[in-house]
């Protein structure tokens, strides 16, 4: 697939400008998104994701179209399951409703940065090593299983204590005053450290280790270094209208983290899959690549799109006949 420069310059000048408008109109108005706000906004950003992934099709073949709308699917529902941490967080550190966007548009802002630099990391290493491969395949079906694990022994995790944050809350002197995106203030002539800085810290490690999950997995759908970008992107945005939108419907996807290990795992079988087909493998078949079966983009794309349906459904069944206190345990752990 050849992407000429102009492609890039226009995507990324897009995407840029889309950032700064939302960073204005929420500089602008703090305030907590009405409904209707947050269906329109999500309803453009989803049709906008549509609308390129068909012009991929039509420009590039239907097999990029492919790839770029399962990898979009993908990452999108790997960022459903970080509005899970976030809401962790934003309760656990008490940021008012008003502020609650700030924090989370510089969330995606950092998102975007961490997953341009795996990107490029990615995609070197891909150029260099073939083996990665069975790395990354290996690391997502550890994660996959890591996943499993989590939901079946109810651990609780709380991402707003982690070194980084604990570090920054002993070594400045934190207020307890939200000033939006303020992060220094002074009261009675006393300089304060705004909780937005440690809101924001949290954050930001969190999308960090988020990124080390969601890189392999879209490089085990396409090795396009353009559709893995617009792939994030476009899951990116919007995310922070769906946080308002759904509020606590997220809480009733109690399921979400088995299907996303079963699709994690999925694509690490297709990723070593791919490199057992790329690769020439000692001690194996003379030393030769081993001709084993690869998964096609279309049967990646249909696997994904059958698993975040049953799960969708078996989470909204299931949540039907728990309690709150049940639902809210059950969310916590995952």
């Amino acid at each position: 697939m050849e992407i000429s420069t102009v492609e890039w310059t226009v995507t990324i000048v897009a995407t840029c400008a889309v950032l700064l408008f939302d960073v204005i109109v929420i500089a602008r108005d703090p305030h907590e998104p009405s409904f209707k706000e947050c269906a329109i906004a999500l309803s453009v950003y989803i049709g906008a994701a549509i609308a390129f992934g068909a012009w991929i099709w039509a420009s590039h073949g239907h097999d990029m179209g492919i790839q770029f709308y399962t990898g979009w699917l993908t990452e999108y529902s790997l960022s459903i399951d970080n509005l899970f941490v976030f809401i962790i967080i934003m309760s656990a550190l008490r940021v008012p409703r008003q502020y609650q966007q700030e924090a989370l548009m510089v969330g995606i802002i950092l998102a975007l940065i961490f997953r341009g630099i795996f990107i490029a990391l990615g995609y070197q290493l891909i150029n260099n090593f073939s083996w990665i491969f069975y790395l990354f395949g290996a690391f997502l079906v550890y994660t996959a299983y890591g996943l499993v694990k989590s939901y079946r022994s109810h651990e609780d995790e709380h991402p707003e204590e982690n070194r980084v944050v604990r570090f920054a809350q002993r070594h400045m002197n934190v207020g307890d005053e939200y000033h939006g995106l303020k992060l220094w203030y002074r009261k009675n002539g006393v300089r304060f450290v705004s909780p937005m800085l440690i809101v924001i810290i949290a954050l930001g490690t969190t999308d960090l280790l988020f990124a080390l999950d969601s890189i392999p997995a879209i490089f085990g759908i396409t090795q396009e270094p353009y559709l893995v970008f617009t792939a994030n992107v476009f899951a990116l945005m919007g995310l922070r209208q769906l946080y308002f939108l759904l509020g606590g419907l997220l809480k009733k996807l109690v399921y979400l983290s088995l299907g996303l290990a079963f699709i994690l795992a999925f694509i690490g079988v297709k990723l070593v899959l791919h490199a057992l087909h790329e690769n020439e493998v000692p001690f194996i078949n003379g030393g030769e690549p081993v001709h084993v079966p690869e998964i096609s983009a279309l049967m990646s794309l249909g696997v994904i799109v059958i698993t975040l349906l049953v799960t969708g459904v078996a989470s909204l069944l299931a949540a039907r006949k728990m309690t709150d206190e049940e639902i809210e345990e059950r969310t916590i752990s995952e």
